[in-house]
This record gives C-alpha cells, sequence and structure tokens, in this order.
C-alpha cells in the first residue's frame, strides 16, 4: 500500500495527516518500578483511535515490538513506503477494518528488551502490560469489556510475546497474530551460540561486560559490532540469574560454545512450540489465531511457525498458518492486515 494522490500518482515522501487519531500517553508503573536494571518505570504508550471510534465501545489489539525496538520507532519510514501508522490510518479511513482501538506497548530494557515475559534479571513486563496497560486503557478510551474483545500482536520477539502472554494470561488476551515470533528454539537460537561465543573471545575479551560497557561507551549502536548483544537479552528473560539480579545464565560455555544442559532447559521451558501443550486450553479459547513468517527468514523462524502451527493442529486449535516470500525484515506491510483479521474477530 504506497501512499497514492487521487489519480493515482505517487504521493509525497512526508508525513500526512492521520483520518484517525494518536494519542502519545505515558504510563506511571508501580510494578516496574525498582527494576533490577534501573531502567525508567516511566513508559510511554501510543493510543490510536481509528476514525468512527466515538462513545461506543470498540475492541483493542495491542502491538508489542522486536527486540530493540522502541516505541516512537512505528513513526519510521523507509523508501517508497508509508509508516506503520499511517499504513494503519488507511486500512481504517477506506473501511477496511471495523473501527478499534490500536495500543502501542513500550517494553524497552537496557538490554534491548524483555520478550514480554516476567524476569528477576529485567522486570516484571508481562505484568506490566496485562495488569497496568490495559487497565489504564480500559478506563480512559471506549474499549469492549473483557478478554474476547482484546488481542495482542507483533513481529519477531513481539511475535513471541503475542504467542506466549495470551497462552499464559488468557484472562487478558482473546486473540493473537504472530508475525515471525521466536519459536522451535533449536532452530532460531542455538546455531548462533558458537558464533557468539566466538565473537566475544575475538572482540569482546570473552565477558558480557566488557560488550555492554563498550555498547554504552559507543557513540553509536553498530550492528555489525554488537549483533549477538539481544543473545544476553534472552538470557536476561529465560534464564536469569538467582544470585544476581539483572544478570542472566547462558545456555552455552562462552570459551567453547558448548551447551549447558539445565540452563539449554530453562530455555526449552519457553520455547512458544514446548508451551502450547501445557496451554492447549487457553489456546482453544482464543478467538483468532493467525501465525506468519517469510519463508527466507534468516532465523529459520518459518520454520518455528510451521512447529508452532503443527502444535496448534495436534492440540485441535483452530488458527492460520501463512508462509510468503520474505525474509526477517521489511514486513511491516503485514501488519495492518493480521490486525484487521483479529478486530473482526473481536468484535
Amino acid at each position: 500500500m504506497a501512499l497514492r494522490e487521487a489519480d493515482g500518482s505517487p504521493g509525497p515522501p512526508w508525513e500526512r495527516p492521520l483520518r484517525g487519531t494518536l494519542d502519545r500517553l505515558m504510563v506511571e508503573s508501580e510494578r516496574l518500578a525498582g527494576n533490577p536494571l534501573g531502567d525508567p518505570a516511566r513508559r510511554p504508550l501510543w493510543v490510536y483511535r481509528a476514525p468512527g471510534v466515538a462513545d461506543d465501545p470498540v475492541p483493542a489489539v495491542y502491538v508489542i515490538q522486536g527486540f530493540f525496538g522502541q516505541l516512537d520507532m512505528w513513526a519510521n519510514r523507509v523508501p517508497f513506503e508509508p509508516s506503520m501508522l499511517e499504513r494503519l490510518d488507511a486500512m481504517f479511513a477506506d473501511g477496511d477494518c471495523p473501527p478499534a482501538l490500536v495500543v502501542f506497548v513500550d517494553a524497552w530494557t537496557s538490554y534491548g528488551g524483555s520478550q514480554f515475559i516476567n524476569s528477576t534479571s529485567t522486570g516484571p513486563y508481562m505484568d506490566y502490560l496485562c495488569d497496568e496497560v490495559v487497565p489504564f486503557v480500559d478506563e480512559r478510551y471506549p474499549a469492549l469489556a473483557g478478554r474476547e474483545h482484546r488481542g495482542l500482536t507483533g513481529k519477531s520477539s513481539g511475535g513471541y510475546g503475542a504467542m506466549v502472554v495470551p497462552m499464559l494470561r488468557p484472562d487478558v488476551f482473546g486473540a493473537l497474530a504472530s508475525h515471525a515470533g521466536d519459536a522451535l528454539f533449536e532452530c532460531c537460537y542455538l546455531p548462533s551460540f558458537p558464533q557468539v561465543a566466538r565473537k566475544l573471545r575475538d572482540d569482546f575479551e570473552g565477558s558480557w561486560d566488557v560488550v555492554w560497557e563498550r555498547i554504552r561507551a559507543a557513540d553509536h549502536f553498530d550492528f555489525d559490532r554488537f549483533e549477538n548483544a539481544d543473545m544476553y537479552g534472552y538470557a536476561a528473560a529465560y534464564s536469569p540469574d538467582p544470585q544476581q539480579p539483572g544478570k542472566a545464565l547462558m545456555p552455552f560455555e562462552l570459551t567453547t560454545g558448548r551447551l549447558i544442559d539445565d540452563v539449554w532447559a530453562q530455555w526449552l521451558d519457553w520455547d512458544p512450540v514446548r508451551m502450547a501443550p501445557r496451554h492447549a486450553d487457553a489456546l482453544r479459547s482464543m478467538r483468532r489465531i493467525h501465525v506468519e513468517s517469510g519463508k527466507r527468514d534468516e532465523w529459520y523462524l518459518d520454520l518455528g511457525a510451521q512447529a508452532f502451527a503443527a502444535e496448534l493442529d495436534k492440540l485441535g486449535v483452530e488458527h492460520t498458518l501463512e508462509l510468503f516470500d520474505g525474509k526477517h525484515g521489511g514486513l511491516t506491510y503485514r501488519y495492518p492486515g493480521a490486525i484487521r483479521e483479529l478486530v473482526r474477530a473481536l468484535r
């Protein structure tokens, strides 16, 4: 969906006024106060009200970001494409989707993300989302009451959260859409462990502390140089160090890359593919489940999507799986369609 003039010619590349309304708010979180990383408890929250949202209650879809994501990135644009907000606004304004609220949630941490779960090393980010953000929105906006009118969606780590949070908190969310969400951990994470061990040895004195010292001292974040920093963030979510709040236990030896079986087992317990059978009733209660990925995803998250869908099949859970030609990046154009499907199911 490119921005176009009425005659079909390409539109200008700069921002246009939205036909819906975007409110930029702040949430004072009690749950995040005093978190182990000392990250802010005051968090930004964006609430988009589609054209037609007035006093009558409407569904709400909550949108969560990938690792290293921060809230204001939703306003970013790439060449020849509208931003996420412009795409979303056009979908609603064109009458292609019933009116709804779309809530953009921040769960950034000093490690780059939280995986949207509770951790003694990062903070209670699932509780923040479910027990603070959702009531905050419900109190201020015409959102239909009840989990059957509330959905969650995201991409990459956000896609992971979109799978996991509704399994753990089906009292809050009644539908989900996952774009290239982290799943089937032996495919998406395990192959990187030797690469990370080698990178730490050659460039960072074999120390995660050195990695984070250099990230914080750098004048810009060089993805090539710090490409594996996210692995520590995942560990902080899945295997926090019980002896050192704010620190993580790695699932492999830093010197060799060899698996540490008991820590790796903690990671596998958080794999959506393995979680699904334990949360079958929650998944069966969802009004809509949509899972998708590009078939050339660099982290094999297409295989993860297939594996998660296969578990849903075994459990008799209704869902849709869509694999398309694409990689891990450049998927913003996919998001509004999934939000539309959730809204239709949540009315």
